[in-house]
């Protein structure tokens, strides 16, 4: 059974920080992009940080530059998400997903083109 789980997620406070963790079972996360996405009530998912799978070429939404940095260790078969500076507006539930396209940016950064998904780690940002 192909199954991705997050984990990581927690209640901070402004400025603090997590370090979300997205691990696959039941196939290799070397072969898959792998991004990471958020859902806050009221709106839509968006793309918050993307992996390739080739060379490891990252991207971020603006809102997350410089203060998220999206790795993977296929050894462990796990993507980090490393979260500093944390505001309140980055409060949502965070989804890890998996892309095995050709064309690793199509699905940016809607996640349209990522067939698997996990089930999401909730992050609230507050004082």
């Amino acid at each position: 059974q192909l199954q991705l789980v997050e984990s990581g997620g927690g209640f901070v406070q402004p400025g603090q920080s997590l370090t979300l963790s997205c691990v696959a079972s039941g196939f290799n996360l070397s072969n898959y992009h792998i991004g990471w996405f958020r859902r806050s009530p009221g709106k839509n998912r968006e793309g918050v940080s993307a992996i390739s799978k080739y060379d490891r070429t990252t991207l971020y939404a603006d809102s997350v530059k410089g203060r998220f940095t999206i790795s993977r260790d296929n050894a462990k078969n796990t993507v980090y998400l490393r979260m500093i500076n944390l505001k309140p507006e980055d409060t949502a539930v965070y989804y890890c997903g998996a892309d095995d396209g050709i064309f690793w940016q199509r699905g940016w950064p809607d996640g349209s083109t990522y067939q698997y998904w996990g089930q999401g780690t909730q992050v609230t940002v507050s004082s």
